[in-house]
């Protein structure tokens, strides 16, 4: 029994129908929905090596719904809360199950951060997280947390080649870029220029 024998995966126009009933303003909407198209562009091209391995149609759900908490930290004025920035996966996360969607799905949200948030990493950093593991289990939220690391969201938002992350996540420790490194072992590296020109977004 496949995953869509398993799990009803909302379509691409339900899932923009949530992204239009809970962005705050058309800005917001425009900048979420657009990059998580992106990041469903980049794991789509990724799809065709991975292929057999994958569901198709949940790696589309994912990568489409994964930041939708994102919208959950603008205030009454349109202002995106960016001190709390990191909890936009678990409030994406609690939003889609309160609205009944499965854990398969809702997980998209919350374990899509970096490269994946470990208790250790909640506790030693001190973020506002229940303390928990943020990772990628499964091979469908791993290429959807490697897809979103090539765009960022920036003013203005740019498509980030490999050698542009690698250098970010150095900073947050030798595990992070060993884990990096082993996604795009994994993966392979995403053609970026195509999807630049689709987007009319800058690569860096």
């Amino acid at each position: 029994m496949t995953v869509e024998q398993k799990v009803v995966i909302p379509t691409d126009e339900q899932i923009r129908a949530l992204h239009e009933r809970y962005a705050p303003t058309e800005e917001a909407f425009l900048l979420v929905y657009t990059h998580c198209q992106i990041v469903c562009a980049v794991a789509e091209q990724l799809l065709d090596r991975n292929r057999s391995a994958l569901s198709v149609a949940l790696v589309r759900a994912g990568s489409l719904l994964h930041d939708i908490g994102v919208y959950r930290l603008y205030d009454a004025t349109g202002q995106l809360d960016h001190e709390n920035y990191i909890r936009h996966g678990i409030l994406g996360h609690a939003l889609l199950r309160d609205l009944g969607f499965p854990e398969l799905i809702s997980r998209f949200c919350s374990h899509h951060t970096g490269v994946g948030l470990t208790q250790e990493d909640v506790l030693r950093q001190r973020l506002p997280l229940p303390v928990n593991d943020y990772t990628a289990d499964t091979v469908e939220e791993q290429l959807v947390m490697y897809a979103d690391k090539f765009h960022s969201r920036t003013t203005p938002p740019t498509l980030v080649t490999t050698a542009s992350y690698a250098a970010t996540v150095r900073r947050f420790g030798a595990d992070k870029v060993a884990r990096f490194a082993a996604l795009v072992e994994k993966f392979g590296e995403p053609d970026l220029l195509p999807i630049s020109r689709r987007f009319q977004q800058p690569l860096i």
